[in-house]
């Protein structure tokens, strides 16, 4: 007969209450019919996905093992991050604000942490506009190796400092491995950049830490493509992961981006993972964030990430996408209205 040996995947959930020996169990078990067994130890439960012979691995009443809650078949290359190894959405916690599940949460603050008076400026008017977690990078991957790279260590400082005063928690991009014990000291979510979706060894150890992280689709990515990077950091253990569109590089030029609104809906449906919206960096323009950032909304993101500079035309990175202020506020005016409507449908 002929071998179907990785055709299939099976996630085997662990109960709250199986034991070290309950999880060595299944482990062995899967080894001994030559299955490959991949362990994920998360905050909240532990999971086992087993790749292998599809008869093999189905004849065997996972469901009746000491320990085992339930067994899922998952088809999709990505197996952790699909509906069907999780039908409930997930919600992640910043910090003490949820994102997903219905939680809606506007994230705004500056591309880049360029000095104290810039970013508390910029936190301040986000946080009374209504935002609920503060954006700003200390570390910048520029396509040029001669632009402004960040503050480093200096910018995080920054961050913690705003986040004491205007109770926002942060997210601060981390950009090589290196890096990541630093970062993770000091935000409260860490985002992969688009360059870096496809950087596995960032996202391997992302998933070695604890800090909830926002990945990024890349440029040239497709959805797949985006999911299984997702997994990654998934099968790691760490399992708070926020989905971030912003946009993929086609043939227009009339914008920096094209924002592929129906990766919302479509994510949606094939993974549980909470998805947002980056209107700023897809359109590139002042002028279309607004209209971008309440699509979003229409399409039922969990959220949006904007660029805020209270001088834009100052700004050392991506000024001409940054929207004032008084701009973000008559924003989340528009939007808190367009939530109660759809709230209204459910």
């Amino acid at each position: 007969m002929k071998s179907t040996r990785g055709d299939e995947s099976l996630i085997i959930v662990m109960a709250s209450t199986a034991t070290p020996e309950d999880v060595a169990n299944v482990i062995e078990r899967l080894e001994s019919i030559g299955a490959e067994a991949h362990l994920s130890e998360g905050k909240h439960r532990t999971v086992i996905g087993a790749v292998g012979d599809r008869n093999a691995i189905q004849q065997l009443p996972w469901e009746a093992f000491p320990g085992v809650e339930r067994a899922v078949p998952v088809l999709k290359p990505f197996k952790f991050v699909s509906r069907d190894f999780q039908v409930e959405d997930t919600v992640v916690d910043v910090g003490g604000v949820l994102v997903g599940g219905g939680n809606f949460a506007p994230i705004a603050g500056p591309c880049a942490v360029e000095s104290r008076d810039q970013l508390f400026a910029s936190a301040e008017a986000v946080a009374k506009a209504g935002a609920t977690i503060l954006r700003g990078d200390a570390f910048k991957p520029r396509t040029s190796p001669y632009s402004f790279q960040g503050l480093a260590e200096k910018g995080l400082e920054l961050l913690v400092e705003a986040r004491e005063e205007f109770g926002l928690p942060f997210v601060a991009e981390a950009v090589d491995p290196r890096d990541v014990e630093l970062v993770s000291s000091y935000a409260d979510l860490i985002r992969v950049g688009t360059r870096n979706m496809a950087n596995f060894t960032l996202l391997s150890e992302l998933g070695r830490q604890g800090k909830p992280v926002m990945l990024k689709r890349g440029l040239t990515a497709t959805i797949e493509e985006w999911l299984n990077a997702a997994e990654y950091i998934y099968k790691e253990g760490n399992h708070d992961v926020i989905l971030c569109e912003r946009g993929i590089r086609t043939f227009e030029t009339s914008t920096r981006n094209t924002l592929d609104i129906s990766a919302v809906p479509v994510i949606k449906e094939l993974s549980h993972l909470p998805v947002i919206v980056d209107p700023s960096h897809s359109g590139g323009k002042r002028t279309l964030v607004g209209a971008l950032a309440r699509t979003a909304v229409a399409a039922g993101a969990d959220g949006f990430m904007i660029d805020v500079h209270p001088a834009p035309e100052t700004a050392l990175v991506d000024g001409p996408q940054a929207i004032l202020p008084g701009e973000f506020a008559e924003l989340m005016e528009q939007v808190r209205a367009m939530l109660a409507v759809m709230e209204s449908f459910k």
